[in-house]
């Protein structure tokens, strides 16, 4: 009885080690922790953190934001303080609204939810949304906008319809974690 010749196997196996080793993965995943804000989550990339002054429906805040990209994907959280907690709730829409028109965007599903308890009141609004570019390319739009209290953050997925993927945005939206 023959035994089956080993160096084939073992070759393939360290060819396959070897050409694992040598890629680089498109997403690497890594907790970011806010810098200005009591958050964490997963970015898939290096991230750059910039802060700017905005309108939010009458409102002037200083939102930070902490943004990676990969490829044409952007994954970003922005975040900010309001004067009260219903400035921050009504800033979700404001939010929200902006984001979908800098796509020319159409909502393609949206969900709400608001709690109050000891701690205090948060709202979420979930969307969808798509459009296209300046140039006419399909984009998409995955949102998570949160208030809690006075704080409010966004946490969005932004890009080529056919590049990003549900799986990407759910696991980054889904890693978003708020104190």
């Amino acid at each position: 009885m023959k035994s089956a010749p080993t160096f084939p196997v073992r070759s393939l196996l360290l060819c396959a080690v070897l050409l694992l080793g040598a890629c680089s993965p498109k997403f690497n995943w890594r907790e970011v922790r806010g810098k200005d804000a009591s958050y964490s989550v997963l970015l898939p990339a290096k991230p750059a953190t910039f802060a700017r002054q905005i309108d939010l429906d009458g409102t002037q805040v200083t939102m930070t934001m902490t943004a990676a990209k990969v490829d044409d994907m952007v994954f970003a959280v922005g975040s900010a303080t309001l004067p009260d907690a219903a400035k921050a709730q009504a800033a979700l829409g404001a939010m929200k609204t902006a984001l979908v028109k800098n796509i020319n965007g159409t909502v393609k599903a949206e969900k709400t939810s608001a709690v109050a308890n000891a701690q205090g009141s948060s709202a979420s609004v979930d969307v969808e949304a798509v459009g296209s570019t300046r140039d006419g390319k399909a984009e998409v739009l995955f949102g998570h906008f949160v208030s809690q209290d006075r704080e409010i953050y966004q946490v969005i997925v932004m890009g080529p319809e056919k590049a990003v993927s549900r799986e990407n945005a759910e696991t980054f939206i889904a890693s978003f974690k708020h104190n």
